[in-house]
Order: C-alpha cells, then structure tokens, then sequence
C-alpha cells in the first residue's frame, strides 16, 4: 500500500506527513531568476525539483497553485543593502533601458525551462508590477514597530523584532549575537542602519539609480527580500504550504522574509513548510567564473564551454538533475552527464517497450499466477516509495530501473508472459508510464537531423535510380511525398522541394 507523501522542513529540521492547510488546495511558491543575466545551469535544478513537486501533487489529487516570482528590480549587488541594482547596472554598461534586459533573460529563462520541461508555473508576478503591495507592506512593518525610516530609506530593525520574542535567526539556525560578531564591521558605509543585521525594505533611490517609485518615504523601489513575502502573500494568503529555493538562499534571503511576515498585521512564517535543494558544484569545485567552470544553461545545451567535451540535451539535463536526492549536492562532470544520458535514453526504450508486452497468441495463461504477480506488483509500488519519502528522486529512478528489468525479462520471452495476470502487467506498465512522463517529466526528445536523414534517403534514391530498381524508386517517392517532400530529378543530379499541393 502506498505511504502518504512527507518532506522535510527546514524550519522544524524535521521530516513530517504533508498535510495541506486547505486541502484540497496547496499553496506552493518558489524564488525565481533575478533576470539580469542567463541562467546558469545551478537555477535550473530548484524549478526542476519543484516542477516534479507540483506534478506529483496534482497525481496525488491536491488543487496546486503554483507560484514562480521574476525579480526585476531590487536585487543589489552582492546580495548587499548598498551598491548597483544587477539589472540597471547590465542596463548602464550595454546603454539600454533596465526593461529591456529584464525582458530580454526573462524570455530566455522561459525558453530553458520549457525545453528542461518545467510546466509553466500558474502565476509568474515580477517585483515591479508589485510596488503598491510591498509599499503596503512595508507600512504596516513599521506600524507594528519593526521598521524606522532615515533619509528616505526603510529598515528592518532586528534588535526590535527579537526583543518582542520573535527569533531571527530560526531558518538557518544562526545566533543573533554571532551574527552580530561577525557583521559589525560591514557596517561602514551603512551608517543610516541602526544594527549591522537590518536590513533594507525600502531604499530612497541616487541619482545613479535607473527604476524608481514613489512611496511615502522617497522615490525609490524595494528591498530584494521584501518582494517575495509581498507578492506570496498576494496570492497564496498569509499563510501557505510550501515555500522552496536554493541552499543559498535559505539566509539571508528567506530568514528575512519570515521575518517580514511575522513583522505585519497578521504574523505567521509564511509558510509552513521550508524546503531547500541543496548546490551544484562542477569537477569537485564550486561554480564561478573566477574558475573559469561557469556554465549557463545555453552551454550545457550546446557543449560550448571548456569545462565540457560534448553538448547535452534539456531530457538528459533533466535527468542528470533528478538522479540525486534535491538535498544532496550534484557535482557536473562529463561522465556524469555521459551516464546520465545513457539511464535517460534507457527509460525512453522502457516507454517503447510497453505496448509490446503482449502474451503470444495461442500462449494459456497460468491457472496460479499468485507468486509473479506479488513480485510484480511490489515492484511497482516500490517506485511510489521514493517520492513520498521527501521527494527521493533517486531512490524512484533505482525503483523504475528494477521495475524496467523485469519488464525488459518479459518482453525477451514473451511467453514468461503467462505467469502474470493481466491486471498486474497492466498496473505495472501505467505506473512506469505515469511517472516517467507526467510526474518525471521525461519525455522523448528527437536525435535525429530531418536535413541528414533526408540526405541519406535521398543517396538511396539515387542508387536504386542507378540500379534501374524502378518498383523502390517509387516507394522511396510516395514515402517521402506523404511526409510533404517531392523529388527533383535534375541534370545537376537529385534534390527536394515541399510539395505545394
């Protein structure tokens, strides 16, 4: 029997039975791009691992909304309350206007995520269709107490907010008073902060700054944090299930917007559950591009990268992705995309596979099929176990490839065929179907090049004309004319056009 779905949380370290807040609906929000520049191929892994989340969920019956934001505006640099906003400073250097970069990587960043095969999510808010809430926001934070303006600017006050009992700090499990240690001397040129773990809500913007807003305070625009819990709480309510994103935004990112939700009028964590898919690192060390081992996404597609020998597909990216725990580090090698090619393309001859598995004719059923049929069917529920247990894509793929060698043992012998009931194979083939497709999300990616095989038919045409071979001359004609290609015989020898007809 099939196990009820847990995940881990970590914000009570712990790993729990899911249980929606208003089931059937689920509230699901994950950080999105910061669209200053491509996507490399570390942002892939959190909408990977949260496209198979949301399709597993909606398999299990659950009303998903799935929220994705597109920051646009407010991310500084180095993650910093001080410094350039990424998007206007690319803007400043290439002489266009911050939109049109926005604009430009977010359509890119959509392109990558379709061909990894991330599902749309059901609602993608950017940061700078949302000032009016975040405004909002920020007013009732200083209403509550936790927030003070200086020339123009917001922010956070953390001595305050723990000083009422709250617990900053309680995501990332950090001590306010080592943090205080550690930070205090950042604080010059920060001298409007009143502690060195403030931080920004609202920034007034200089004259250097390119998008700004008008708010009660200054012209400006908003603290990078505050986007997010402004936004989720648009649309998924005050309160929801599930908020996920990288290991490297767990602080200060998330800290602080659990720490602006419990700062409103209506204080909570946000969400209930915190889940976090840890870092991807290449050949043993971590990605920079001071290491030269920067690898956008458009690189690994096409193998255009000196840390790589060949291009890699969207499917075997994908699967590369899925064959670890979303909790445990990946390390991109070559051999590990090479191998994660060849289990991708195995399932695809898996899908292949299925509708052949049919027992002879003639061929008499087993009168007992008891004992195959247990064997059968627990490995086909072996394959569950895996995603209900924190969402263990690893350990499904290892359940799917057992469950495929015994089907592949089938399909060697038909005949073996009679030791199982029908409604056992049958129950085997929809659940590897199932989760391959609609809750993996692999599907088959064509390899073969339309213009190559049309060369080599083409070849073949000419040496069947050569041979006087008449009767395959007009087959190889009629095939290619139901596929709309006509051949051209000509004094320059064979070529194609499409038909017009």
């Amino acid at each position: 029997m099939q196990h009820p779905l847990s995940l881990y949380n970590t914000l009570t370290r712990r790993k729990d039975i899911f249980t929606p807040l208003n089931a059937p609906f689920v509230g699901v929000y994950l950080c999105g791009p910061t669209v200053y520049s491509e996507a490399h191929v570390g942002n892939a892994r959190g909408p990977v691992i949260f496209d198979v989340l949301t399709r597993y969920l909606r398999h299990l019956g659950y009303t998903v909304r799935y929220v994705r934001n597109i920051t646009d505006v407010g991310h500084l640099e180095g993650d910093a309350d001080e410094g350039e906003d990424k998007i206007s400073k690319n803007a400043r250097a290439r002489q266009l206007e911050p939109m049109q970069v926005a604009e430009q990587y977010a359509h890119l960043y959509h392109r990558h995520m379709e061909a990894l095969g991330c599902l749309p999510p059901d609602i993608e808010p950017r940061a700078s269709g949302h000032i009016t809430e975040q405004v909002q926001m920020v007013q009732e934070i200083i209403d509550n107490g936790f927030g003070y303006e200086v020339n123009g600017s917001v922010y956070f006050d953390v001595p305050a907010y723990n000083a009422a009992g709250r617990a900053y700090g309680k995501l990332s499990n950090r001590v306010v008073e080592e943090l205080l240690a550690g930070s205090r001397d950042n604080l010059a040129g920060q001298d409007e902060k009143r502690s060195p773990l403030d931080f920004a809500l609202w920034k007034r913007a200089d004259e250097r700054h390119l998008m700004r807003w008008p708010s009660p305070w200054s012209e400006g625009f908003p603290g990078w944090h505050l986007e997010c819990s402004a936004m989720s709480r648009k649309y998924l309510g005050a309160e929801y299930d599930i908020h996920g994103g990288g290991l490297d935004l767990m602080f200060p990112h998330h800290e602080c917007e659990i720490a602006q939700s419990q700062a409103c009028h209506r204080p909570t964590n946000e969400a209930r559950v915190w889940m976090h898919n840890n870092m991807l690192t290449v050949n043993g060390q971590k990605m920079s591009k001071s290491l030269g081992n920067f690898i956008t996404i458009s690189e690994l597609f096409s193998g255009q990268n000196a840390t790589l020998t060949q291009a890699y597909s969207p499917m075997t990216v994908r699967f590369f992705l899925l064959q670890a725990h979303y909790r445990s580090p990946v390390d991109i090698t070559d051999d590990g995309l090479q191998a994660a090619r060849k289990g991708y393309r195995k399932l695809m001859n898996g899908l292949r596979l299925l509708d052949k598995l049919h027992l002879p004719a003639g061929t008499e059923r087993a009168a007992d099929t008891t004992a195959a049929d247990a064997e059968l069917r627990k490995l086909t529920q072996d394959c569950w176990q895996g995603l209900n247990d924190d969402l263990n894509t690893a350990r499904t793929i290892a359940s799917l490839f057992n469950l495929l060698r015994k089907l592949n043992g089938y399909a060697a012998n038909l005949p073996t065929l009679a030791q199982v009931s029908e409604a056992a194979l049958q129950e085997a083939t929809t659940v590897f179907r199932t989760l391959v497709q609609e809750v993996l999300g692999l599907h088959d990616e064509p390899r073969a090049n339309a213009e190559d095989l049309l060369s080599l038919t083409l070849r073949f045409y000419q040496e069947a004309k050569d041979a006087k071979d008449y009767g395959k001359v007009d087959d190889i004609r009629a095939a290619l004319k139901t596929q709309g290609i006509v051949v051209k015989d000509t004094k320059a020898g064979v070529d194609w056009a499409y038909s017009e007809e």
